[in-house]
């Protein structure tokens, strides 16, 4: 397996308790991009120990800036997958290998579905995505991507949507997508998007935003692609 072609993104603000044990066994499966995204602890310097690579922020951007900081990198290295994961130790690492197979048999974007999930607006999101874009867990914070599906759609994210935009753009213009289950083990450290209020009203905020791209169809899908291309043509 080329490694260099696979870029492993982890968003990680104050995880220096889990990043290097994450970091180094994510080394067996590609380049491990880790964006430090503002943290005041040893973050980014035990990452850079642990041979990541290291995108730093110079203060907290927020989950969705720091998957679009990775994936700028990802792509200015020319990698041809990326995984997105937790650098709190959720998720097992094992995984990232079933996740290049799925990539390397044809699936254009790979979502893991969750054993569990912490939030009553998770539920609901996962509902309505399953009922609209056959997506059964979007916020799940282990996918997989073509470089290229990112690179159609010019960004990560361009509305908070929690991890969530490019895999349900995806889904709504046809990309192959296939999911796999996703063991969550306990987090090591403080809850990502904070308490649980407002956690609920970013999901909820997501979830209505990304429902609102499904009746105002966004432009740069795989259909518009192709239009464009016989119009050249003709």
């Amino acid at each position: 397996m080329d490694r260099s072609r696979i870029a492993i993104v982890m968003p990680a603000l104050n995880e220096a308790d889990s990043i290097g044990s994450v970091v180094e066994q994510a080394t067996h499966y590609g380049l491990p991009i880790v964006v430090d995204d503002g943290s005041t602890d040893d973050t980014g310097k035990i990452a850079r120990a642990a041979k990541a690579e290291v995108v730093r922020h110079e203060r907290n951007y927020g989950y969705d800036r720091a998957l679009e900081s990775g994936f700028a990198r990802a792509a200015s290295l020319d990698c041809e997958l990326v995984i997105t994961m937790d650098a709190d130790g959720q998720h097992n690492v094992d995984l990232l290998q079933h996740f290049v197979s799925e990539l390397d048999r044809g699936a254009e974007v790979v979502i893991g579905v969750r054993n569990r999930r912490q939030r009553v607006s998770e539920h609901l999101f996962a509902w309505v995505a399953n009922w609209l874009w056959g997506v059964s867990d979007p916020l799940c914070g282990m996918k997989g991507y073509r470089i290229s599906v990112y690179r159609q759609l010019g960004h990560f994210d361009s509305y908070s949507s929690i991890g969530t935009e490019l895999a349900l753009y995806a889904a709504r213009n046809g990309f192959r997508i296939s999911q796999i289950p996703v063991l969550c083990r306990e987090r090591i450290g403080t809850p990502r998007f904070g308490g649980s209020l407002l956690a609920n009203w970013r999901i909820l905020r997501s979830l209505i935003l990304s429902f609102i791209r499904t009746i105002v169809p966004q432009s740069g899908g795989r259909d518009s692609i192709k239009a464009d291309a016989e119009s050249e043509d003709r």
